[in-house]
């Protein structure tokens, strides 16, 4: 599947570099892989240029991550086209990745993206106003703490929301609206992926 390209009418940078903190944790990923295993720090480097270039790789970030870790462009570029956590081309401010596969079809996706359509207007691709961009996707592996979504903003911020429904949805959303940060994880307050209903076993210290 390709990444996110939501545009057609966007200009591509002439340029691209690593900044200086971003080179170091680049190559702080080559560095665990043996001489002539460059190549297995591609997709981190990715995602690193990725997260300096507001949420999305130009063909010029592409071809200074295959340049790094001494492969072709289209080396680069077939693994950034096939994973879909890569984006193409230009996103919104926030990009919101809801998951619609079993679990979290179970257990209320449907209206998780009822109130993601109510509230930012669209359940595919990006709004005018540039504030979001919305795709439905596969599993995001946080299936105990069904329905959820991801969020990925421009600022670098990558976290899951989890045991949301209507309302805490349409709650998140226009948080993020006001420019606040939601807390991260659970929207009912357990913890991690503890049950839902309260422990079941080990009430009983040992």
């Amino acid at each position: 599947m390709a990444g996110v390209a939501v545009q057609t009418n966007f200009e591509q940078p002439a340029s691209f570099a690593f900044t200086a903190a971003n080179l170091k944790e680049c190559q702080a990923h080559i560095a665990k892989y043996p001489q002539g295993r460059q190549q297995s720090a591609l997709m981190p480097i990715l995602n690193i240029a990725q997260k300096q270039h507001q949420n999305w790789l130009p063909v010029k970030a592409i071809e200074a991550a295959a340049e790094m870790v001494g492969i072709p462009y289209i080396r680069a570029y077939e693994v950034a086209s096939f994973y879909t956590q890569y984006n193409l081309a230009p996103v919104g401010r926030h990009h919101i990745q809801c998951c619609t596969t079993t679990p979290c079809w179970l257990r209320g996706s449907d209206e998780v993206m009822r109130a993601i359509k109510e509230t930012t207007g669209v359940t595919s691709g990006t709004t005018p106003d540039g504030l979001f961009t919305v795709n439905e996707v596969e599993c995001l592996g946080a299936c105990v703490n069904a329905p959820m979504i991801q969020l990925n903003s421009q600022d670098g911020t990558d976290v899951f929301y989890e045991d949301l429904d209507y309302a805490k949805t349409v709650e998140l959303l226009k948080a993020l609206k006001r420019n606040e940060k939601p807390k991260a994880g659970s929207q009912t307050g357990r913890t991690s992926s503890e049950p839902a209903g309260g422990l079941t076993s080990l009430k009983e210290s040992a």
